[in-house]
């Protein structure tokens, strides 16, 4: 047999190795002997306070504990102690709402470069918190929500409370109960039932239960898991999975994009997992909120100028579940300078006001997403020229409900939104207007007019807000009602 050739010096070194292993609460009786090995000939051990704690004193490396805040400083404890032999503690499985995501994520953003290739993670895991409580419960795990609030507000178990569910809540601390008790009660779900159990799998586990209307039990063991049978109380609202959420979910000041209207917008939005939504107008943000609760990976930031109206959509954004929801108070398009790259953009309100649907279309990427509502003739001008220009659907929506009419029944209509909605091209050839006549610059061919504003100026009869005498549009005006 032919002895391999010794390395050559050109060949790049093998990249160091940051290992991470899981631990539980049954500390280091409970480890697998490769997550042992590991640890024993760790040079440095990093990890939190208590899970240091449960290592023996076989386990030699230097012991650091994570500062807070801990993900800044992740690159920097890397590369203070590279070529260590640097091992990191997680709780139960690393890759589970753990270090592991955060670890994976610096690393890949570190340089790779020849002769100093960036770190391999290794994950040596242990049963998570969540297999643990659903053994104890008896619950398959692939039918059980799963929440973390851990650094995230309480107010995002909301998003997955409905009637019949399960739901385990990874608590963030003591006072964590209290406060799911809390928000179980405030959302309709008071007769939920409530179990915490404490320190699973290790010798001081635990159990106490309830109700969350009668919950009154003092903080117990930080190291715990909630487990929540959702039943809604009779008359609670019901919140459905689906965007079309009913209007009384919200708090409103009229300005309020209707339940049927809402659903056709989000469905011509087309949220997909981690996108982007620019909610412009934000209103009462009921577009930005329900983009959001379609999947928890959905990001949204919402644009509106009115003080009052921003911190209302605040509120009604952690009431619904999804306090992350970006309230940026403030006018478009100015408010939009630094705000990340969307991938889809929602206008509601002030459509004429100049330059604010060509930053939009301009803000987007290609295979991007504009949607814009409008009830009022000079903003449908507008979108109509658009439509012409870049293709698209427009459409208009009409709702009317029955209401009593003496002693019969007739229909009240309310009033009619024009919708466009257009995907931005890969090319800017692609557009339709590239296909249209006498297009140059302006979007009009020789002798005729657009039928929406340019830069500075209005449709004949309303003032824009840069021009003399402009004012701004009332809750009760019908450039906000289209909300």
């Amino acid at each position: 047999m032919t002895p391999l050739a010794p390395p050559s010096p050109l060949t790049s070194p093998a990249p160091p190795v940051l290992t991470v292993v899981g631990i539980g609460a049954d500390g280091w009786d409970g480890l697998a002997p490769a997550s042992r090995d590991a640890l024993r000939t760790a040079g440095v051990l990093l990890g939190g306070a208590r899970q240091l704690d449960l290592l023996p004193p076989e386990c030699a490396g230097e012991r650091v504990t994570w500062p807070s805040p801990l993900r800044p400083a992740v690159p920097g404890l890397i590369a203070a102690h590279a070529g260590r032999g640097l091992t990191v503690l997680a709780s139960g499985d690393p890759m589970f709402h753990g270090i592991g995501r955060t670890l994976t994520e610096v690393l890949a953003a570190l340089p790779d470069a020849p002769g100093a290739p960036r770190p391999r993670l290794r994950v040596l895991p242990h049963p998570s918190s969540v297999a643990y409580a659903c053994a104890r419960l008896g619950w398959p795990v692939a039918d059980t929500e799963v929440v973390s609030v851990v650094g995230r507000p309480v107010a995002g178990l909301a998003r997955v409370l409905h009637h019949g569910r399960r739901v385990l809540v990874l608590s963030s601390g003591a006072d964590t109960p209290a406060q799911i008790a809390e928000v179980l009660r405030e959302r309709g779900f008071g007769p939920s039932r409530m179990r915490v159990l404490e320190q699973l799998g290790g010798p001081a586990e635990a159990r106490t239960e309830g109700t969350a209307a009668s919950w009154a039990r003092p903080p117990g063991d930080p190291l715990n898991v909630v487990a929540v049978e959702c039943v809604r109380a009779p008359g609670a609202l019901r919140l459905p999975v689906v965007p079309g959420l009913p209007d009384e979910a919200y708090e409103h000041d009229g300005q309020l994009t209707k339940r049927q209207v809402r659903a056709v917008t989000l469905a011509a939005l087309a949220p997909e997992p981690g996108e982007l939504l620019w909610d412009i107008g934000g209103g009462s943000g009921s577009v930005a909120i329900e983009w959001l609760r379609a999947h928890p990976a959905c990001r949204a930031v919402t644009v509106e100028r009115d003080a009052v109206r921003a911190a209302r959509i605040a509120r009604n954004a952690e009431t619904l579940g999804v306090p992350a929801l970006r309230v940026v108070q403030g006018a478009a398009p100015a408010a939009l300078a630094g705000l990340p790259v969307p991938d889809a953009v929602f206008i509601g309100g002030g459509l004429t006001a100049p330059g604010l649907l060509d930053a939009c279309w301009a803000a987007l990427p290609p295979g991007g997403r504009l949607v814009a509502n409008t009830v009022t003739l000079e903003s449908e001008a507008l979108l109509t020229e658009w439509y012409r220009r870049h293709g698209g659907d427009l459409v208009r929506l009409a709702v009317a409900r029955a209401v009593p009419v003496g002693g019969f029944t007739g229909w009240r209509q309310a009033m009619p939104v024009t919708q466009w909605a257009a995907v931005k091209p890969a090319h800017p050839g692609d557009d339709v207007s590239a296909a249209l006549p006498g297009e140059a610059g302006s979007g009009a061919a020789p002798g005729e007019t657009t039928l929406g504003e340019t830069a500075g100026s209005a449709p004949p009869g309303e003032a824009t807000p840069a021009s003399p005498g402009a004012v701004a549009p009332t809750p009760t005006s019908p450039e906000n009602e289209e909300r």
